[in-house]
């Protein structure tokens, strides 16, 4: 079965940590890149979540020596390192619209945890209990 290549934007907040403990040992996906904001970019994922970890288990070994890019600069360098990412940003409603659709441009599927485009008329909102099909 292919793994896909999957990004972690926001991956230092709340959301973005729960992403890397449920994406850990996934058949499915395999975690390549993770973004945040400019402040935590260049540091490891530990060095960056370090005093902020709220899981209760540790943090995924795979996960914690990579190293954390700034989402707004290096979206390039993102998208060239993964199959599409998972949005999990805590900005304002603006900013994450700007992002998402900035990664998007760059043909990088997003999936979004945020509330931005559920009006968007092309963007399906998928609820797999619901329309798992709407994903085809």
């Amino acid at each position: 079965m292919k793994q896909y290549r999957v990004g972690i934007i926001g991956c230092t907040g709340m959301v973005g940590q729960r992403f890397t403990t449920i994406l850990k040992n996934h058949p499915w996906f395999k975690v390549t890149a993770l973004a945040a904001s400019a402040s935590s970019a260049g540091k490891t994922y530990e060095e960056a979540v370090s005093g902020r970890w709220a899981m209760n288990e540790p943090i995924p070994s795979d996960i914690a020596k990579l190293t954390v890019f700034d989402a707004k600069a290096d979206m390039e360098k993102i998208v060239s390192l993964v199959d599409f990412v998972f949005c999990a940003v805590n900005m304002k409603s603006d900013e994450i619209i700007a992002l998402e659709e900035a990664y998007a441009k760059l043909e990088c599927p997003v999936i979004s945890n945020n509330k931005e485009h559920r009006s968007t008329p092309d963007v399906p909102m998928i609820i797999p209990e619901l329309n798992a099909s709407h994903h085809e």
